[in-house]
């Protein structure tokens, strides 16, 4: 059958003589044959908007037939470019790489990031606390690389380029600001004692975050890609554990190093995954309502409770 290709101003592109039974990802790879510069992880194609639509389907599974989102003969197609992409798993390494490099700079070379500030006779001494943080800092990190080739499973392969330098800003900046203060000649350490307990209740947490994705990472087995409900540990309370776990590590972070960049940090991260959270949460009990056979979603708190 052949498929007209149109842009989504209804631009003719292209036209694409192929089998019904042929998947979306043979399309996307004749369609790479016509035109070299999209090759299939940048292309996105969807089905014309329908009356009362505001958007038309995606053609989202890749494994999918043609024939399966109703293409016939004559049909048309709106193409659309994602821009230059990028592997989640390259992305994912760069950004948890620099702030893994990033902070210890501060704690080892005081003398060249801190020029301005004259070191006493015997050198920089560092305190407890900022030794634990340095370390809890650098395990956090390595913990989540290892967990990116090792342990998550992404729902898509790619994403737009510019990720990376927005990821990659966000971390390592944040990783630079925090450091700054928190190992600064001058900084004053909390006490040892609290400081130390946070410390070791922050490293629990992030066990638990690892836990967390563990369970995540068994929902589905090779191949799959349907959404389940996870449960086991914390999933049993809450919808997104992974994010109730990586909050509270670093609140208790903040709490041990008592700096106002750490509470930044870690408040920009909490917003950040409480949407994420929110938006999970929803898809969840929208996907399992209870109805033709379907699950129903059991009633949870989406991440911190008792709160929210």
């Amino acid at each position: 059958m052949k498929l007209e290709v149109v842009s989504r101003s209804g631009r003719s592109i292209a036209t694409l003589d192929v089998n019904p039974d042929s998947t979306v990802a043979e399309l996307k790879k004749k369609f790479h044959g016509l035109k070299k510069t999209y090759y299939p992880a940048r292309q996105r194609f969807a089905l014309p908007v329908k009356a009362g639509e505001t958007r038309g389907q995606v053609l989202s599974d890749d494994s999918k037939r043609l024939s399966d989102y109703g293409l016939a003969e004559g049909g048309k197609l709106e193409f659309k470019d994602l821009g230059p992409q990028i592997g989640y798993s390259t992305v994912f390494f760069w950004e948890y790489f620099g702030p893994l490099v990033v902070y210890p700079l501060f704690f080892f070379l005081p003398q060249y990031l801190y020029p301005h500030i004259k070191a006493p006779a015997g050198g920089t001494q560092h305190a407890l606390v900022q030794k634990l943080a340095c370390a809890y800092w650098c395990f956090h990190y390595a913990k989540r690389i290892v967990e990116t080739f090792t342990v998550h499973k992404f729902g898509h392969a790619t994403m737009p380029i510019f990720n990376l330098f927005k990821n990659c800003g966000y971390y390592w900046g944040y990783a630079a600001y925090v450091s700054y203060f928190v190992n600064h000649p001058l900084y004053t350490a909390p006490n040892q004692t609290v400081s130390v307990a946070c410390l070791a209740a922050a490293v629990l947490a992030q066990l638990g975050n690892f836990w967390s994705h563990l369970i995540l990472a068994g929902l589905r087995k090779p191949g799959e890609k349907e959404y389940r409900i996870p449960k086991g540990g914390l999933f049993n309370y809450v919808s997104c554990a992974n994010y109730t776990f990586e909050i509270w590590g670093w609140l208790l972070y903040s709490v041990a190093v008592q700096s106002i960049p750490a509470y930044l940090f870690a408040a920009t991260g909490a917003a950040q995954m409480t949407q994420w959270a929110i938006a999970k949460h929803n898809r969840l009990r929208k996907l399992f309502d209870g109805k033709d056979g379907r699950p129903k979603y059991p009633r949870r708190w989406i991440i911190f409770p008792p709160f929210l």
